[in-house]
């Protein structure tokens, strides 16, 4: 009788592991950060320009200074600034991390803003902003995949590394404007 060790297939070699995603995979990963990053960038060109229906900085700074930022103009500009750079870089897969630490900053903000409100968007709650900061979370857990212009860095394929700096950076600069 062969010992156990020499049935079973050795779980270290794994080809598959070698095997790029399927192609479905990074045409999904590319559909979700056109989507989700063209929409958080036009939503940042509202608050700084004006654009597509949005009131410009200096309307958007007294609304950010009535919920208690000050100055409002500059924290409506933070923001702004996060969600256009931020929802590009998203959406071109390009310093994909830094990317998603820049969203889910504005969202945490944007979360205490409404947690008092519950979880659903019709009454005002987190549902909105929170799924977008995991959006944003997941993209940089997985990596962009190979449609992005990642690709050739290392933080290309993501991981545990890629998702943590996202995570703590958002966090912190979250924590650093709700500071202030």
């Amino acid at each position: 009788m062969k010992p156990l060790t020499e049935r079973r297939p050795d779980l270290h070699a794994r080809p598959d592991a070698l095997r790029s995603p399927p192609l479905a995979a990074d045409l999904g990963l590319l559909l979700l950060r056109l989507t989700v990053g063209l929409i958080l960038a036009g939503h940042g060109a509202q608050k700084l320009f004006g654009f597509f229906g949005g009131h410009g900085l200096t309307a958007t700074g007294k609304g950010f200074e009535a919920l208690g930022y000050r100055p409002g103009e500059f924290y409506a500009g933070l923001a702004g600034a996060s969600e256009v750079l931020g929802g590009l870089g998203l959406a071109a897969g390009l310093l994909t991390p830094l990317a998603a630490a820049a969203l889910i900053g504005v969202m945490i903000n944007a979360m205490v803003l409404s947690a008092s409100q519950g979880l659903w968007a019709m009454s005002g709650g987190i549902e909105y902003p929170l799924t977008i900061a995991v959006v944003a979370l997941t993209i940089a857990a997985t990596g962009p995949g190979r449609f992005a212009l990642d690709r050739p860095f290392r933080w290309g394929n993501g991981g545990l590394a890629s998702a943590a700096f996202a995570l703590v950076a958002g966090g912190a600069g979250a924590a650093i404007v709700l500071a202030l």
